[in-house]
Order: structure tokens, then C-alpha cells, then sequence
């Protein structure tokens, strides 16, 4: 076991902070095409809910990074942690009583946007504070490996939240009872919080990295964490536009096809909503899976530069996007979307890597915050918008989301100034 630096139960207890965020709201994710389904909500309603929570959580959390040293972590990690809970107990309430005619579906809407943007708002204090309490009191390679073990709790997540989702679906609760088992499971992760990590004494002082709203397939990011340089870097300077618009351009692309798969699910295989649940998880975690081994096998075995990764990566992504859209049984949209995840996690590396290889070392964290920055805003409109494709043609967002994708490896591999080679 790599040496981490930190207590092994103290550095479990941070992994499950960061777990137990991101599996919530990924398992929040695939439950909600059948839920508002079944409560009549229309799809792009949904879609609408998720943007405000992603606005929400890319407006506060460069904040909460700011204040990771004058606060405290261990107080942010708490803030994070009772956002969490509130918004799936809020969540969770208004939904059962939704389902259980007591509220109507427009004021179900509302409540559940409110207990989103309760998530997006104190929920992004924890990641931030997470990763500036490690950095704090580690070293050199201590660092390094604490980071990116961290990290791999947000892509963990992505598979565990899906996968548990379905089994904490009971009555009475029916669809809504996962939102208040991992409220639970929040709890119990505060209270050890609470009593199992009473130093907040760092040996160093670190600013936590703006960590990007957490998504089916995502990851927390492992940029080495530091003081915030003098120099401005601004957006349009040539090293990094380049790198930044492919990000933004096929971030939006994975958050459209993952805000419709779900509702894909359920029409193209007239899927009864008691059933449904069951394989949009399966989906959903072979998609995170295969992005997760891109990242961990791939990308370490292939050695290719990033603008490789990026032309490579969307190139499978609109391979598999385009079988995913047209594919008519479960076994066709499994094995789309699992290529299409695979692509996306070659493309996500890819600029990353990128931009941060185009910089100097001085502005590596603001480099970080930028790429953050792209991943998150992404989820803002791209789901709607994906919604309001499908809402025309059923395939027709795959087959957009691919052609964008497609078009993305054209224009990379016809610009020079993409064609940095990683050390």
C-alpha cells in the first residue's frame, strides 16, 4: 500500500466524505427520469433542477476553496456534509410525498430545485477542504499519492451510488428511499467527523482546488495544491485557450447524453417505471466502469499526448454515442454507451493534461481552477439542453452529441497549437 502520510483511519474517514458525496448524487441521478416519470413532471423540468444545482455549486465553490486555510477544513468538511444531508432529506420528503398524492407535481418541482441548490450551494464546502486538509500535512510523494487516492473516491462513487440505488427502494418510501438512506448515511459520516478528526492544527498551510460539480464518470481532480500565484492567467491566453474550448465543448456533450440516457431507458425499451430503475443503474455504472478504466489502464499503457487522448477519446465517444442513440435493445445502448463513456475518459484527461502541461509551475492552481471551472459549468445547460433534443427525436441528442464530438478530433487534429506532448 502506497504511503499515504496520514493515519489510515483518518484517511478513510476523508475518502468517505468524498464518497458519500459523490454516490448520492449520482445515485440522485439515475433515480430521477423514473421519478419524474411517475410524478408526471416533464422531462425537461428535471434536466432544469439539475442546472440550477450545477450553477449553484460552480458559484460557491471557488468561495469555499478561498476559505479552506481561514476557517478551518475540518468546519468546511462539516458544512459540506450537513448540505448534503439537508438537501437529500428535502429531497427526499417532497419527493415521497409527491408520489404519495399529497403534493402536487409542480410544487414537488419547486421544493426539490430548493433542495438541490441546498446542495450545490454548502455541499461543495467539503471537497475543497477534503483535499487542503491532505495537502496540509503531507509531503513530496506522501502528497502526490494522498491526492489521487482521494481523488478515485468521486470516480468510486459514480459506480457505487447507481448501484446501490436500487436496492434502497422499499415501501413506503418507493423511489424517494434512497435519497433518505444516504441522508443516514451522511449522518453517520458526520458524527465520525465530528468525533474522530478533532486536529485542525495543519503542519502547512494549502488552499483546496475548486473541485468540479460531481458527475456520473467524473473525478475530483489531483492538481498539486498550493499558494495562489501573483499573475492573473487569463482565459484567452493562446497557451490554454485551445485546451479550455475542447474541454467546454465535450463537457457538454457528456453532460447532454448522460442527462437523457435515463429517459432513453425507459422509452426505447417501454421499460414499466417499478423495473426501469434497475437498468439504468446497470448502465449508468458499465458507463462509469469503463471511464474509470480508461483513466486507471489505458491512458498509462497507450502514453499518448493529449491532444491524441482528446482526438482518440472523441472519436470513440461518437462511435459510441451514435450506437447508443440508434441501438433498439439493452444490449446495444449498454455497449454504446460503455464506448461512449471509454472515449470520455480518454477526452477528459486529455485537456486537462493539456493545459496544465502548457503552463509554468507558478500558475499551475490557477490553471486547475480554470479547467474546474470548464467541467463544471458544462452541467449547466447542457442537460436541457440535451432534453429538448430528445423531446424532438429520440435519438437525436446522441446523434448531436456524436457529430459534436466527431467535429472536436476534426478542428484538434487541424490545430497546431494542440499538439503538446506529455513529459
Amino acid at each position: 500500500m502506497r504511503d499515504l502520510g496520514l493515519a489510515r483511519g483518518r484517511f478513510a474517514l476523508l475518502f468517505a466524505i468524498m464518497l458519500v458525496a459523490a454516490a448520492g448524487n449520482t445515485a440522485m441521478q439515475s433515480l430521477m427520469p423514473s421519478i419524474g416519470r411517475e410524478l408526471g413532471i416533464p422531462d425537461l423540468w428535471v434536466a432544469v433542477a439539475f442546472s440550477l444545482s450545477a450553477i449553484a455549486w460552480v458559484v460557491a465553490a471557488p468561495h469555499w476553496a478561498k476559505l479552506s486555510d481561514s476557517r478551518g477544513r475540518r468546519a468546511l468538511m462539516r458544512r459540506g456534509l450537513y448540505g448534503f444531508i439537508i438537501s437529500n432529506l428535502i429531497c427526499g420528503s417532497v419527493l415521497a410525498a409527491g408520489l404519495a398524492g399529497l403534493l402536487a407535481p409542480t410544487l414537488v418541482f419547486v421544493a426539490f430545485t430548493i433542495g438541490r441548490a441546498v446542495y450545490g450551494i454548502w455541499g461543495s464546502a467539503s471537497p475543497p477542504a477534503v483535499q487542503a486538509y491532505l495537502a496540509a500535512r503531507t509531503e513530496g510523494e506522501q502528497r502526490t499519492n494522498a491526492l489521487a487516492a482521494i481523488s478515485s473516491s468521486f470516480g468510486l462513487g459514480t459506480i457505487i451510488g447507481p448501484a446501490l440505488a436500487p436496492l434502497f427502494i422499499f415501501r413506503p418510501l418507493g423511489l424517494s428511499g434512497p435519497l433518505i438512506v444516504f441522508a443516514a448515511i451522511g449522518v453517520v459520516v458526520l458524527l465520525l467527523l465530528i468525533f474522530k478528526l478533532p486536529d485542525d492544527t495543519p503542519r502547512g498551510s494549502a488552499q483546496g482546488p475548486v473541485v468540479s460539480y460531481p458527475g456520473l464518470g467524473g473525478g475530483a481532480g489531483s492538481a498539486e495544491i498550493a499558494a495562489r500565484p501573483r499573475g492573473a492567467l487569463r482565459w484567452r491566453d493562446p497557451r490554454i485557450s485551445g485546451w479550455l474550448a475542447a474541454g467546454a465543448i465535450g463537457g457538454h456533450g457528456q453532460a447532454a447524453a448522460l442527462g437523457v440516457i435515463g429517459f432513453l431507458l425507459i422509452d426505447r425499451l417501454t421499460l414499466p417505471l417499478d423495473s426501469a430503475q434497475q437498468w439504468i443503474a446497470i448502465v449508468l455504472m458499465v458507463g462509469a466502469i469503463a471511464s474509470l478504466l480508461s483513466q486507471w489502464w489505458l491512458i498509462p499503457a497507450l502514453r499518448l499526448s493529449p491532444g491524441e487522448l482528446i482526438i482518440w477519446g472523441s472519436l470513440l465517444s461518437a462511435a459510441g454515442l451514435g450506437v447508443t442513440g440508434l441501438a433498439g435493445g439493452i444490449y446495444g445502448i449498454t455497449l454504446g454507451f460503455a464506448l461512449a463513456s471509454l472515449g470520455f475518459g480518454l477526452f477528459r484527461p486529455g485537456f486537462t493534461s493539456g493545459a496544465s502541461l502548457a503552463v509554468s509551475p507558478e500558475e499551475q492552481n490557477q490553471v486547475a481552477g480554470m479547467v474546474t471551472s470548464v467541467n463544471g459549468v458544462a452541467y449547466i445547460l447542457a442537460p436541457a439542453i440535451g432534453v429538448a433534443l430528445y423531446g424532438l427525436a429520440m435519438p437525436l441528442p446522441f446523434l448531436v452529441t456524436g457529430a459534436l464530438m466527431a467535429g472536436l478530433a476534426l478542428w484538434v487534429s487541424l490545430n497546431p497549437r494542440l499538439s503538446v506532448r506529455a513529459d
